[in-house]
Formats: structure tokens, C-alpha cells, sequence
């Protein structure tokens, strides 16, 4: 699903269900996700929000697991993202051409974050360098993310294989997450794609 601020939103909520699949989670059985297709996203916060992400371009499309990924991205804070940085995650898959809510299990699905700093530091211990490409093109990936501008120039990076909960099949999805502090709104980004496991 990885983290600069212009990765920031899109990292916590397309993603956030695919980390923490990887984090250890325990499931009993599991799916191997094999191709990701049709990404698009969209900010969807109100036009106050301090959050914002300007750009972000992934390829190839479908992109393949395992395999690699090319990705950019621009983004921009106009106050500091301090935790707690809550993060509202809502998923919905399409079904019989619907959109259905799937509730939040194990920490997946439609759940509610209430620090995403926390997640990051479990992710990357403090003190410990940023990964590539963030650490050469000095990108934080620990809270707080000042106030300002933030861009990723196209870098390439290696998905390795991922087990994703037996119930998460293949289909349309969309997931929108809103990202927050101390009750306000700092940004929303609305995430859309599909899924082939095996």
C-alpha cells in the first residue's frame, strides 16, 4: 500500500491497508497479490485544507507483484503535520455495481487511525536513516513534516510479494482517507483502483 510529506496522504490511506498487511498482522489465510490496475486518485478536502497533494504518477500500468515501480510525487503542508496525525480510512468495493463499505478487521478495511507518526516510527525506527530514494533527495519520513513544499522526482523502487487477507478478492475498489489533527480536517485524498490476487 510506504513517506514525505507529499507521501504523506496518499501512503496512509491508499497504502495504509497494504502496510499493514506487511507489518505483521496476523491472518489466517491469505491472498498473493499479483497486479495493481487502473490507479487514480484525486484530493477531495475542502479548499481550506493545509494538505495537499499537487502530483503523483506511478507506472507501469498494471503495475506487477512482485516487480518494479516508477513513482513522482509533489505535495504541499502550509502548517506542520504533528502528531497525533489521525488518519479516517473508508474502503469500499464495488459489488453487482454498488459500492460497498468492507468494516474494519485486524486493522484493515474502514478504520480509524488515531497516529499515523506511530505507525511511521514502527515502520522506520527514530534515528534510523530514511530508506532510498527519501534519504538522497532528503525527504522526512518521521512526524513532524514542516510547513512547505515537497517533491519526489521519479524514482524507482522494487514491490516484493504480498499476502493480503483471504476476504480482500479481486475487484474494484476506492479508498478515501481524511487526515487530521486535534478534531481538524488538514487534508483528503480519495484513492481508485483494482486488484488481482492469487
Amino acid at each position: 500500500m510506504t513517506s514525505p510529506a507529499p507521501l504523506l496522504i496518499p501512503l496512509l490511506i491508499g497504502s495504509v491497508l497494504l502496510m499493514q498487511v506487511s507489518c505483521d498482522v496476523e491472518i489466517s489465510r491469505t491472498r498473493r497479490l499479483s497486479k495493481i490496475l487502473g490507479f487514480s486518485w484525486e484530493n477531495c478536502g475542502k479548499p481550506a485544507d493545509p494538505a495537499v497533494l499537487k502530483a503523483l504518477s506511478l507506472s507501469p500500468d498494471p503495475i506487477t507483484i512482485p516487480g518494479d515501480l516508477t513513482a513522482s510525487a509533489s505535495g504541499s503542508t502550509s502548517v506542520a503535520l504533528v502528531s497525533p496525525l489521525s488518519v479516517n480510512v473508508t474502503l469500499d468495493k464495488e459489488v453487482a455495481g454498488f459500492w460497498v463499505k468492507i468494516p474494519c478487521v485486524e486493522e484493515i478495511g474502514s478504520c480509524h487511525y488515531t497516529d499515523a507518526c506511530d505507525i511511521l516510527n514502527q515502520l522506520i525506527p527514530p534515528g534510523q536513516d530514511c530508506p532510498e530514494p527519501l534519504h538522497t533527495y532528503g525527504l522526512p519520513c518521521h512526524c513532524p513534516f514542516k510547513a512547505g513544499d515537497y517533491t519526489l522526482p521519479q524514482s524507482d523502487f522494487y514491490l516484493p510479494n504480498l499476502d493480503l487477507p483471504f476476504w480482500l478478492t479481486n475487484g474494484n475498489y476506492r479508498v478515501q482517507g481524511v487526515l487530521g489533527n486535534m478534531g481538524k480536517e488538514l487534508g483528503c485524498l480519495k484513492v481508485s483502483l483494482t486488484i488481482h490476487s492469487e
